[in-house]
Parts: structure tokens; C-alpha cells; sequence
């Protein structure tokens, strides 16, 4: 059963914004998105009135999932400062309806920080990120092949591709279904190579543009992580987005991170944008695993001869610098990239292979770090 924008219309026509009018007349709704029973949209508010709203857009939300047809639905929620406005000045309370002004809803002194909002996702024992400073050096084909290193050694293991605006995942695996819903309207990931399997890319088709807001970015990953029903996991592997920004301080802000694995190539401007990811984890308490050098080195498939295309070594120097775990280096191998552009990963379709022994070899160290973890749960 298809859903039109009419529909999500009628149904947000129905709620009332914080001042009393129809959601639908506040000039406040992003164009809406609606399609193979996915609605997406946004609430745009003036910063100053963002608290007043999070139960508007949590009640849109829940309006939206109950129409007949919906499968999918993530509204949310934008604020905004409007240029030159500053915060208004504290003025006494006159009882008066509406939206109150921002200073009464500014959190006491000594007030909770955002990690105070971590708490665990149900049956999984360790949530780790796969992250890297810049795009295009390998970042998704690591973290597939690094979860089912992991799986090889015995774990229990799930993928959620958070890469929001690139999701590799889908065209990674070969997957192209789409996800159904349990009983408690809760995601069932997809399952291939015994992973338990989510993307974003799952829910959208493979050519749309995703020019989200970072509001929209936060609220994907948060539904990603907690509108899945994940099952019993030893390790959740998460593809994160290159760069510092939204999708990676949502991780850090919702789940408590056991470790960051960190992806670059041995050049160095890869590594300047790789140091910046690693000052990110740790200034959010997030322990580093290590740095993986991947492209370290071009392999002839026909002679065996090795080439430092990208220059060699420039990982391993900069985690002894940095004083975190030097995890492995892979090459930059034709077998690689045929099989994770064909679907099959290396791991899986050569598991006998000199490629898969590297990955497996780094899935062991990530191991060893978590034990302690995996083991308590």
C-alpha cells in the first residue's frame, strides 16, 4: 500500500503546535518525502523555541507510523537562530499560553552532560565505530571485512552502516531488500555471511541524493540504533560517516562506544584529517582500538611486487606517536576490490586467502581489546 503526502498531511493536521495551531498551518514543514512507505520530513523552529517542540515532533513522528502503509518514518527537528537575534532577556512569568521563552528552559547549574543520555542498546555487548577523517580510503570495505573477521572468530556480530550520505553497505553485501517490521514496529535487520545487517541505504534508492540537515542525520542514526531489533550481539560493527561531524557525536552521545577503529592511508593528508578523528574520540571518552593502514601498498596480481603508491608506513609511525594500537596494514589488491564491488567481501568468498588472514589478524586484536567487555555480557 503506497502513502502519498496528502495522507501524512491529514494526519500532522491533526496536532497542534506549542502556540495551539495545526501543525500544518505553522510554516514550519520541510517538503515531505514519501515514498514505498518512507516519510521523511523535517520541523524547522527558531532555536529559541527548539525544547517546546521535541513533543511535537515526537507526536508528528508517532502520528506518521501509525498511517496504514508506513514502514518507516523520521521527522526531525531543526532549530535555527534567525540572523542578529540574540536570546531574549529573563522576564517574568505571566501565565500567559504559548511558547515559553528560551531562558526557562536553560538546564540548572552543574547540569547533565550530553553523555549522560548513553545507555546501552538491549542484547548487544559492545558497540564499536569503523571511522575515518576523509573519504575514499577504504573506511566500509574495513569495516564489512573486520566484521566478519570478527564473526570467523566465533562472535556473534551485526553491521550498521551510519554512513548517511554514502551508504556502501547495500552495494557492499549485495542486499537489496528491504527491511520488515516485528510486532513492536521495530526494524529486523537483514541477515547475509551470518551478520545481522542495517544501512540507511536500505530504505532509500540507490541514486537519491541525501541533502538532510544535520537534525535529520542525528535522528537517522538514532532510529538506526534504536528502532532495530538487533537480537543477542557480542560486537555491533558501525560504519560511520568520514569526518568530525552530527552522525559521529550522535554515536557517541546515545551509546556508551567500547573503541574506535581508525581508517587511513599511509599519505599524509590522509593521516592530518585521521589525527583529527582520533582527537574526537578522545575527547568524548571514546578508547581508540588503533589505526588500520589500509592502501599501504600496491600488489601486482601477476608478479607479486610491491609498490608504495601512497608512500608505506605512515599509519604505523603516527599510532606509535599517538600512543594507540598499530592494528595492520592492507594492501591496495585487485581481489579486494572485485569482490567488495561483485558483493561478496574478501573474507567470505577467499576466506583461505592472504587478504582474509590480514583482516582476521586485526579482528584478533580488536578481540583481545574487548574481551572484558564480550566476556561480562
Amino acid at each position: 500500500m503506497s502513502v502519498t503526502q496528502q495522507q501524512v498531511l491529514d494526519s500532522l493536521a491533526r496536532i497542534k503546535s506549542p502556540r495551539g495551531v495545526a501543525l500544518t498551518n505553522a510554516n514550519v514543514l520541510s517538503a515531505i518525502s514519501a515514498s514505498d512507505g518512507k516519510v521523511f520530513f523535517s520541523i524547522n523552529v527558531d532555536a529559541a523555541e527548539a525544547r517546546a517542540w521535541e513533543s511535537v515532533r515526537a507526536e508528528a513522528e508517532a502520528a506518521v507510523r501509525a498511517i496504514p502503509g508506513v514502514t518507516t518514518a523520521m521527522v526531525a527537528l531543526t532549530a535555527e537562530r534567525k540572523p542578529g537575534s540574540a536570546p531574549p532577556p529573563p522576564q517574568p512569568s505571566r501565565g500567559t499560553p504559548g511558547v515559553q521563552p528560551v531562558h526557562a528552559h536553560k538546564p540548572p547549574q552543574g547540569g547533565q552532560s550530553p553523555m549522560a543520555r548513553q545507555s546501552e542498546i538491549p542484547g548487544v555487548a559492545a558497540v564499536i565505530a569503523v571511522a575515518s577523517g576523509k573519504g575514499g580510503v577504504g573506511k566500509s570495505t574495513t569495516a564489512l571485512n573486520l566484521a566478519l573477521g570478527l564473526r570467523d572468530l566465533g562472535l556473534k556480530v551485526g553491521l550498521l552502516d551510519a554512513d548517511i550520505y554514502g551508504p556502501s553497505v547495500p552495494r557492499l553485501t549485495g542486499l537489496r531488500d528491504k527491511p520488515e517490521l516485528n510486532d513492536e514496529r521495530k526494524m529486523i535487520p537483514l541477515r547475509r555471511f551470518g551478520l545481522a545487517i542495517m544501512s540507511i541505504g536500505f530504505l532509500v534508492e540507490e541514486e537519491t541524493a541525501m541533502i538532510w540537515r544535520g537534525p535529520m542525520v542525528m535522528s537517522a542514526v538514532t532510529q538506526m540504533l534504536r528502532d532495530v531489533e538487533w537480537g543477542k550481539l557480542d560486537v555491533l560493527v558501525v560504519d560511520m560517516p568520514p569526518g568530525t561531524g552530527d552522525a559521529q557525536l550522535t554515536l557517541a552521545q546515545n551509546v556508551p562506544l567500547k573503541g574506535a577503529v581508525i581508517v587511513s592511508t599511509p599519505q599524509d593528508l590522509s593521516l592530518i584529517d585521521a589525527r583529527r578523528g582520533l582527537a574526537m574520540f578522545k575527547k568524548v571518552n571514546v578508547p581508540v582500538l588503533g589505526i588500520v593502514e589500509n592502501m599501504s601498498y600496491f600488489q601486482c596480481p601477476h608478479c607479486g611486487t610491491k609498490s608504495d603508491i601512497f608512500g608505506h608506513g605512515g599509519a604505523r609511525h603516527e599510532a606509535e606517536k599517538l600512543g594507540v594500537p598499530f592494528l595492520g596494514e592492507i594492501p591496495l589488491h585487485m581481489a579486494i576490490r572485485a569482490t567488495s564491488d561483485a558483493g561478496n567481501p574478501v573474507v567470505d568468498s577467499e576466506p583461505d586467502g592472504p587478504h582474509a588472514a590480514i583482516y582476521r589478524a586485526i579482528a584478533g586484536q580488536v578481540r583481545d581489546q574487548l574481551k572484558g567487555v564480550i566476556a561480562a555480557a
